[in-house]
């Protein structure tokens, strides 16, 4: 048996090594980026106009001169004018090109106009008029051929806005890994099947699945029954077609769980089968080749299949698509807790923010790792050493979300 630490480094020492792919603009959301988009031009690309109004030069305003004389007027996407009279002004558009000859615009909200006059004339009527104001100057925000977005970075919507400005349709991204998600077990029966006295509805995999499409990884599901024959065929099939297997179930002591022994006899090479942890010990990983094959076999009970995949398998998949290392977050314990085993335990808790910020972990009560309705109630898991078993309110320990801080149930804190 190994340490969470030990584990944590075998898992991250076979990151998959997934080829770079072109992928539509649209298609590319959720996937990650495996190049920098730079500037094809400066943002903005011309000084432009940030408030309907008109568009003067400073100096005249400065001079004492509060009327202007309206020379010609400018929408949004029309050919940049030039001021003729530096004494008169140009009505313009947000988004209009800030006419030559001018350099401040004051919004409708600070004018009077006199449109019966000939040529129109618009008079200024506040006081305090700052120079360059209300115009977005070229080149601020970026210079042509500037790094506007790093590689390694996850694709949402404002990295696919800026890919758009600056005409990518297409983007290099990570592959993504062909995974196969595969319960196993007789006692387990579909979703719309009801189920004897002796069985349970399949849930482990569907919790996989949608946690996998979270992350923008589109599985296929899988089922094995309790056959030493039935499980060699399908793990020999799977190993052909998938990169990444997660198993969940039967890789304990028991005289149906198969799996471990399937798994070596296709040549998968075992690197460890039970890690020091609570709940999730009889965690199985193992590799098939030049890290051509990844397999996690993860224990049947649900909190320790979820546990193990939000704390082993979801940051082994986030490094191999190519994000940076995560860092650590830490939350303050509300509470006491006693553990006695001289194993880490992986306490479920509800994180609360205070006023600043920190966050502060109230344990969730559970009923062991086979009440996957404790889930419901909390939002992560906070990593508590196995050296201790004495654990105090204001201490700080690694967590684990697997949801952000809204949206869960209500229900019973410890």
């Amino acid at each position: 048996m190994i340490s969470v630490d030990v584990a944590t480094h075998i898992v991250q020492s076979h990151l998959l090594l997934l080829p770079e792919v072109s992928s539509g603009l649209l298609d590319s959301h959720g996937k990650v980026l495996r190049e920098s988009l730079l500037a094809d031009r400066d943002f903005p690309p011309f000084n432009r106009v940030m408030m309907d109004g008109i568009a003067i030069r400073y100096e005249t305003f400065a001079s004492g001169i509060r009327v202007f004389p309206v020379e010609e007027t400018l929408a949004a996407g029309g050919e940049a004018v030039s001021l003729t009279n530096p004494g008169h002004c140009i009505e313009v558009m947000t988004g209009a090109v800030l006419p030559e000859g001018t350099d401040t615009v004051i919004r409708y909200e600070d004018l009077e106009f006199g449109r019966e006059e000939t040529p129109p004339v618009v008079k200024i009527v506040m006081d305090r008029v700052k120079h360059g104001q209300n115009v977005h100057w070229q080149g601020s925000d970026h210079l042509s051929g500037s790094v506007l977005i790093e590689k390694g970075v996850k694709i949402g919507a404002p990295e696919i806005g800026v890919a758009a400005s600056i005409g990518k349709t297409n983007i290099q991204v990570s592959s993504q890994p062909r995974v196969a998600v595969v319960s196993t077990g007789d006692e387990i029966v579909q979703v719309n099947e009801t189920p004897l006295r002796h069985q349970i509805r399949s849930s482990n995999g569907e919790v996989l699945v949608v946690s996998l499409r979270e992350m923008g990884i589109f599985p296929d599901r899988f089922h094995i029954g309790d056959s030493e024959a039935a499980v060699n065929q399908m793990i020999s099939e799977l190993l052909k077609q998938y990169e990444v297997i997660i198993l969940s179930g039967g890789v304990s002591k028991g005289k149906f769980d198969f799996i471990p022994d399937a798994l070596e006899k296709q040549g998968v090479v075992k690197h460890f089968h039970q890690v020091a942890q609570r709940p999730g010990k009889p965690f199985w990983f193992g590799v098939k080749g030049e890290n051509e094959r990844i397999v996690f076999a993860l224990p049947g009970n649900p909190v320790s299949t979820f546990v193990n995949f939000v704390r082993y398998v979801k940051p082994w998949l986030e490094r191999s698509l190519g994000l940076p290392a995560a860092m650590p977050m830490y939350a303050t314990l509300a509470e006491p807790i006693f553990f006695g085993p001289e194993l880490t335990f992986f306490l479920q808790v509800k994180i609360e923010a205070g006023e600043d910020g920190h966050l502060f972990a109230v344990p969730v009560k559970a009923n062991g790792s086979g009440d996957h309705g404790s889930l419901l109630y909390g939002n992560g898991f906070l990593e508590l050493p196995p050296e201790r078993s004495e654990f105090l309110p204001g201490e700080n320990y690694p967590l684990w979300l697997y949801r952000s801080l809204t949206g869960m149930a209500s229900g019973e804190m410890m």
